[in-house]
């Protein structure tokens, strides 16, 4: 597997990391009441973003079609998929047992969009097992 490629995939996989600290600390700043966490998350957020902006070798390594694609992978396991599951699993609790607040609406998000995440991890870790026994059996034959 070519370097870019892992890199691209330790890229998407620190990146959703990094979305999923933003996301359970809205849930932890609604849970205690204060705006705290949700500030920390964003601070280093915010550091992690202008670091790769002004970093020169970062942001040229940013730049390439393999990170762009596996971003845009990560964003549909984190994000897409979650939203939509989420919101339709709310009506559907909604209808059938109780009436949600925000709160637990966005914890069954968070919920949703930590298992996708996961997935997402899960999948690259395959993709680089199978890789590696293909480059194997190629080297061996």
């Amino acid at each position: 597997m070519p370097k870019v490629r892992q890199y691209a995939d330790l890229v998407a996989t620190l990146a959703g990391l990094m979305w999923l600290v933003v996301f359970w600390s809205i849930s932890i700043s609604a849970r205690l009441g204060s705006i705290e966490p949700f500030l920390a998350a964003l601070l280093a957020l915010g550091s992690m973003i202008l670091v790769s902006f002004v970093h020169r070798p970062i942001r040229v390594l940013l730049r390439r079609y393999h990170v762009r694609k596996r971003r845009t992978e990560m964003w549909m396991h984190i994000l897409a998929l979650p939203l939509t599951l989420a919101f339709l699993i709310a009506i559907v609790i909604e209808t059938l047992l109780t009436p949600l607040d925000g709160e637990q609406k966005m914890l069954l998000f968070n919920v949703l969009a930590t298992a996708g995440w996961g997935v997402f991890v899960l999948t690259l870790l395959v993709k680089w097992i199978l890789h590696r026994l293909n480059r194997r059996r190629d080297a061996g034959a």
